[in-house]
């Protein structure tokens, strides 16, 4: 019998850049990738993805969330925001998931890989149209129950009102009006 290495399958793509000036996997906490890496779902599903394989397991998702239950297990959610971490797939490609009008999850997935590894003018300027996307998702919360919420509410939590989603810690995004002022981003039209 072959026995196959579990680490080889949690190892950033040795081609993939910085983010933050660190690992793009080490964005999502310790103990939370730890049981990423205990799943099911990430030892058979998400092992050899490609950004275009990804895509297909994203159109089958059926919620949003972190980690749940008494053994904080991660969502299948979870487990693809940090395969795309170690894949790192072009920004055309983030784009792409976030235009998707079809598979409102394929967007919010696309919406919170942006929010951990772009710029503070790509997020602005790529997540701000998502407010106009009042479509129900269903979202595991850590007891273990769903709860509907609206895209564009979720989307106000990645941009403006939390710092900690999902469990995992987003990056210091800068105010918006302090981007207008130093000519970053225009003014938001309403």
């Amino acid at each position: 019998a072959i026995r196959v290495s579990s680490t080889m399958a949690n190892r950033t793509d040795p081609l993939a850049a910085a983010v933050h000036g660190t690992n793009p996997q080490y964005l999502v906490e310790n103990i939370v990738r730890q049981k990423i890496y205990e799943q099911m779902y990430w030892k058979e599903e998400c092992f050899a993805l490609t950004p275009d394989s990804l895509l297909e397991k994203a159109v089958a998702l059926r919620c949003i969330g972190g980690t749940y239950g008494g053994q904080r297990k991660a969502t299948n959610f979870l487990c693809l925001v940090l395969k795309l971490l170690q894949l790192q797939p072009d920004r055309e490609v983030v784009y792409e998931y976030i235009a998707n009008e079809d598979f409102k999850y394929v967007r919010l997935l696309g919406a919170f890989y942006l929010r951990l590894v772009g710029s503070a003018k790509e997020i602005y300027e790529y997540l701000e149209p998502l407010y106009h996307d009042f479509r129900k998702v269903r979202r595991l919360d850590a007891d273990g129950t769903y709860r509907l919420v609206h895209v564009d509410e979720v989307v106000q939590e990645m941009v403006l009102s939390k710092e900690f989603l999902y469990d995992t810690a987003l990056p210091r995004l800068p105010a918006r009006h302090t981007l207008v002022s130093a000519g970053g981003v225009k003014p938001r039209q309403s």
